[in-house]
């Protein structure tokens, strides 16, 4: 594979040697190190032991949170060397990434164009569900016409040290958003490979994957030298489209294989960490991550009629071209005194972030006029997160701040629009989004029990511009109040009940509030709700956990999720023509409940062999004027089945994964395809020859099984020719060369 020069080759010529500089600024050798997280004996998804930061901002044990917390450490992810956050929890039966194949149009459909969109927890997805990086906010998801900018592909998983899913609503910790709960990612830090008294450490690897043909080069390297230490990451990916088991290569609507796709990714991040006393230190970071794809769209050209000659209008050809970016600049400040009287940790974090999703599409009609689509989105987040602790007699009390800026902007250009339309034109004003909160927490220990009751206040805003925007604009500001209360009872050494009750808002996006958007000659148009309310969620979870000896333990919980004020758009008034145009607008309609179960086994056999287990079953609806109907974001019962063997250098890893059918009286639409059940195997092996050097290899599908993901199928209709389009992949292998050093 020849590498091109790239801006991440660029620039990680010149953040080399910034890092490496103050590795070499002092000659004193480095005091030992130790790592910053224990590693457990027995690795799965959920650990005994393994540390959990996300579920209340403060360092606990999974096993002493009120509710289920997934954690990923370093090692399981390198093991795994997931190429996205799709493949990395395909093995979490209560969690889904959406990803449909691009099947998008220029101009009308944005099927799959969004890439990996987020993660759905529990039966909610979207945007309802938090995504951070070191506690920054992703860029939101968002869709306009054949527009479309996902999340999870936002993400670099080769900079990352740890991955946690949270369940249940998120709002008392972080704020607006995280109605079903939140993906909080951690990425590398110095300390995480200057382990044992190491001044200079790092690794390489090298991967190839058969899925898209991809491959990847990823390197990092950390120095450390009396007070100050330094970290360089980047990774550079090469790869095609995901593949399907579609086997119709027509170069037309009825191709059901994937479009011919090119996918260029670059990844860097660097870090400059400086301790300034023996409590105080500084974290700085610079991270940049850049994604380009180029399709070919044959799944857009006009199939050749039976008789007769094409239409004007139809499309011969249509190329795609879309990138996406996302820089972000951190300063950290951490300050730690255990002895202190009042307070003894607390943490200062100022960020800047900068995103941008660019999508442009020319289509080659033919007689008609050729026309081109250029969408745009872009946020310019700036913030400050400020944390502290006080440890008092059998309690833990936390406080902080948050405050946040987030400047959004869209705008949609191209040739020849739609009639009644002029470009550029915005699918909604320029808006400043303000978010600002405070929290308080309380961890009390007494006797078996633990207690821990958290409040929040938030207050948002939204503040749009009218330069440039047509329609209508509305301002919109509210607050909320959002309590939790979590409690463990540890009644026996094998039995731990525990209960967690929450409460979750999710506030409107610029979008939902100023919809402004007009077709005169078609007649219809939308329009802002400057009484839209934040969507609002009420959630309990139940659960107990226990052990039979120390080498079998379980936990089994059951939730019930109820949420108001669903945000949908509906039409309000209007009969579709020019003197009574339809109006669309956003309002607070639906309320929804998810209520489910869940359970998990964990069973160490014998040293260097354990078997774990899960299974998770949810249900849910909407009500809209006292109607019910199945919620379509709610996954089938699925299953999982794991073996691990480790002796010597060699790894073994058996992964079963089972998902029942979709039912067609649990969809909405009765006449959507409803994919069977089905049963997938993954393999993996690894291979240590030295303290240096080791491979590893990973099977998925080992059986070339051909099935369809609900949440990568879901709105097809039943009777659809290209269904097999959306089917997963067949068999694919992945290989990996790695050295440490």
């Amino acid at each position: 594979m020849q590498l091109r020069p790239t801006p991440v080759v660029l620039a990680l010529s010149l953040a080399f040697p910034l890092a490496a500089l103050p590795a070499f600024a002092q000659t004193a050798p480095a005091s030992p190190t130790s790592p910053t997280s224990p590693t457990p004996a027995t690795e799965t998804a959920q650990q005994l032991g393994e540390l959990t930061v996300s579920a209340t901002r403060t360092e606990r044990s999974v096993d002493a949170v009120p509710n289920t917390v997934t954690v990923k450490n370093r090692k399981q992810l390198d093991r795994r060397d997931a190429r996205d956050l799709k493949d990395l929890l395909a093995d979490e039966v209560d969690l889904d990434v959406k990803a449909m194949t691009p099947r998008f149009t220029a101009a009308g459909a944005s099927t799959g164009r969004s890439g990996n969109e987020g993660i759905n927890i529990r039966g909610l997805e979207g945007n309802r569900v938090l995504m951070m990086v070191d506690g920054i906010r992703l860029p939101q998801s968002f869709a306009f016409g054949a527009f479309a900018s996902g999340r999870a592909d936002f993400v670099d998983l080769n900079s990352l040290s740890s991955v946690e899913v949270l369940r249940g609503p998120t709002s008392t910790s972080y704020g607006s958003d995280g109605l079903a709960g939140a993906l909080s990612l951690r990425t590398l830090s110095p300390e995480d490979l200057l382990v044992d008294g190491k001044t200079f450490a790092g690794f390489a690897r090298l991967t190839g994957m058969s899925v898209d043909d991809s491959k990847r080069a990823t390197a990092a390297v950390a120095f450390g030298s009396g007070d100050w230490t330094s970290l360089v990451q980047a990774s550079v990916q090469r790869g095609h489209e995901t593949k399907n088991q579609g086997e119709n290569g027509a170069a037309n609507v009825n191709r059901t294989k994937p479009n011919p796709t090119d996918i260029d990714t670059n990844s860097l991040m660097a870090k400059v960490g400086y301790r300034v006393n023996g409590q105080h230190r500084l974290m700085g970071t610079i991270e940049y991550r850049q994604r380009k794809i180029d399709t070919d769209v044959l799944t857009a050209v006009t199939a050749p009629p039976a008789t007769g000659t094409l239409p004007s209008t139809a499309v011969l050809g249509l190329k795609a071209n879309d990138k996406m970016d996302r820089t972000r600049v951190s300063l950290e400040h951490r300050y730690e005194d255990l002895n202190a009287t009042w307070l003894q940790q607390a943490t200062t974090h100022v960020y800047f972030q900068d995103s941008e999703t660019r999508q442009y599409a020319y289509e080659d009609r033919n007689t008609a006029a050729d026309r081109t689509r250029l969408g745009t989105y872009k946020e310019r987040l700036i913030g400050l997160s400020s944390q502290a602790q006080t440890q008092l007699s059998g309690q833990r009390l936390s406080y902080g701040v948050d405050v946040s800026r987030n400047v959004i902007e869209g705008v949609r250009d191209g040739t020849v629009p739609p009639a009644g339309e002029t470009f550029p034109s915005k699918p909604f004003p320029d808006t400043t989004y303000t978010l600002a909160g405070a929290f308080v927490q309380d961890e009390i220990e007494a006797g078996d029990f633990t207690v821990i009751p958290a409040l929040r206040l938030e207050h948002y805003k939204l503040s749009p511009k009218a330069a440039g925007y047509t329609g209508d604009i509305v301002s919109l500001s509210d607050q909320a109040v959002t309590p939790r209360l979590g409690l463990i009872w540890r009644a026996t050494p094998y039995v731990q009940p525990y209960v967690n009750w929450a409460q979750g808002f999710r506030a409107p996006t610029p979008d939902q509030v100023n919809n402004g958007f007009a077709n005169p000659t078609q007649g219809y148009k939308s329009i802002g709700n400057p009484n839209l309310k934040a969507e609002h969620a009420n959630s309990w979870e139940l659960g107990l956990r226990g052990k039979v000896t120390d080498a079998l333990r379980w936990q089994l919980s059951g939730y019930d999720n109820r949420y108001k004020d669903f945000i949908s758009q509906e039409m309000v008034s209007g009969s579709f023509t020019p003197a009574d145009p339809a109006v669309f607008q956003y309002v607070n309609l639906s309320q929804v409940r998810i209520k489910g179960v869940e359970a998990r086994v964990v069973w160490d056999v014998m040293p260097g062999f354990n078997l774990n287990a899960s299974v998770a079953k949810s249900r849910g609806h909407s009500i809209e004027g006292g109607v019910e109907t199945p919620l379509d974001s709610i996954q089938p019962l699925r299953g999982k089945l794991g073996a691990r063997y480790e002796t010597g250098p060699w790894a073994l890893e058996a992964t079963l994964l089972h998902s029942s059918g979709k039912k067609p009286s649990d969809v909405s639409t009765a006449t959507w395809y409803t994919p069977k059940k089905y049963d997938v195997v993954d393999l993996a092996a690894s291979y240590r020859f030295d303290k240096t050097f080791s491979v590893s290899a990973f099977v998925t599908n080992v059986f070339d099984k051909k099935y369809w993901r609900w949440g990568d199928v879901v709105g097809v209709a039943s009777t659809s020719p290209i269904v097999d389009s959306f089917t997963a992949p067949g068999r694919a292998l992945q290989v990996t060369l790695r050295a440490d050093f």
